[in-house]
């Protein structure tokens, strides 16, 4: 079975245990397509984008080439800080970066980023990554989405406005809607060399207009200017460090946060599967729990409290107050010292 699926099912069949998996995910997704969620924090993106995080804002930042030396600076503030208090949290590495987008202010509603590794092709990735953007110009708003569809390929594209229609970008094969400017905007797949596609959704905000020709355009330029293999990183709200021997992880998600979840998370929310990305069990890790913390007492972690519970054999651990208020949460189907053991390997800001 390939590992994606694997790695998809144990979110799906632990949903109610690890409630931050892709449950918390698809909510996101769904204000997102449904336009109902409120904008986050700006951010620039441009060609050989790295992301960085800027002191205590909760943000991810992706700097244009005028503002990079700037940014290198604040970076390397924020590095020094963080390294006199403690381990420093280390960054994500995203397998493909934009190199173009829309002109204006851009901002992410939900960054959902899962990738990994398998054992036949160390530096393959498991899972493509998306991104999920606004773009903001003289009251103007579009939506970006921009994610790698390893197991779809070109010829069994489906688009929300119905039939597609063939073409060529950068010599590879492609399919477009055959309607942009309706409800569904502006959809493009176009084959990826290792096999599958790249998707990018193209779309008018509310409240917002844009004719077709402005959609296609703008599309296929984002398209023609994807670079592989990716130098843009993330930051997320904590790390991880010498994870046990066989074990790494296999995917993780870095997302601003929801608007409406109390208290917030300190920092991005962030979510890693660990294991070792071949065969199950998985390990996962989530910051912002959705639901109430459970257990009894159990061993500190790193000078938090704990809560655990044994559910016959499923063990779940809350590190209370870990981010903030915010506990940061473990589970999975290992013995109890190997879940601890991961916990006291987290990497937690100062």
């Amino acid at each position: 079975m390939d590992i994606e699926n694997l790695i998809k099912d144990t979110f799906t069949a632990r949903e109610h245990d690890a409630p931050d998996g892709d449950a918390v995910l698809a909510a996101a997704r769904h204000r997102i397509d449904s336009r109902r969620s409120a904008l986050s924090r700006p951010l620039a993106v441009a060609a050989g984008a790295t992301v960085l995080s800027l002191g205590a804002v909760t943000g991810v930042v992706l700097n244009r080439p005028d503002s990079a030396e700037q940014s290198r600076t604040v970076a390397a503030g924020a590095q020094s800080s963080q390294a006199a208090a403690g381990p420093a949290i280390a960054d994500l590495r995203m397998p493909y970066s934009l190199g173009w987008l829309p002109p204006g202010t851009v901002a992410y509603r939900t960054q959902r980023i899962n990738v990994g590794f398998g054992a036949a092709g160390p530096q393959a990735p498991l899972y493509g990554g998306e991104y999920m953007l606004t773009v903001t110009e003289g009251g103007q708003e579009l939506f970006v989405d921009v994610q790698q569809f390893r197991m779809t390929d070109v010829d069994r594209a489906a688009f929300k406005s119905g039939p597609g229609a063939p073409l060529t970008i950068k010599g590879q094969r492609a399919a477009e809607s055959s309607v942009s400017d309706g409800a569904g905007g502006y959809e493009l797949y176009v084959a990826h060399p290792d096999g599958g596609s790249m998707y990018v959704h193209v779309s008018a905000g509310q409240g917002s207009t844009a004719p077709a020709k402005q959609l296609v355009e703008a599309g296929r330029r984002i398209a023609e200017n994807i670079q592989f293999p990716g130098a843009t990183t993330v930051t997320p709200s904590y790390g991880l460090r010498d994870l046990p021997a066989g074990m790494r992880i296999c995917a993780f998600s870095v997302d601003p946060g929801l608007a409406d979840r109390v208290p917030a998370p300190r920092g991005p929310n962030t979510s890693y599967s660990l294991g070792t990305c071949t065969v199950l069990p998985t390990v996962l890790i989530t910051s912002a729990a959705a639901h109430d913390v459970a257990g009894t007492p159990g061993k500190p972690v790193q000078g938090h409290e704990t809560r655990y519970v044994d559910d016959n054999g499923y063990h779940r651990l809350w590190i209370l107050n870990a981010l903030g208020e915010t506990p940061i949460f473990v589970a999975g189907e290992v013995p109890e010292a190997e879940l601890y053991d991961i916990a006291n390997r987290l990497v937690l800001p100062h």
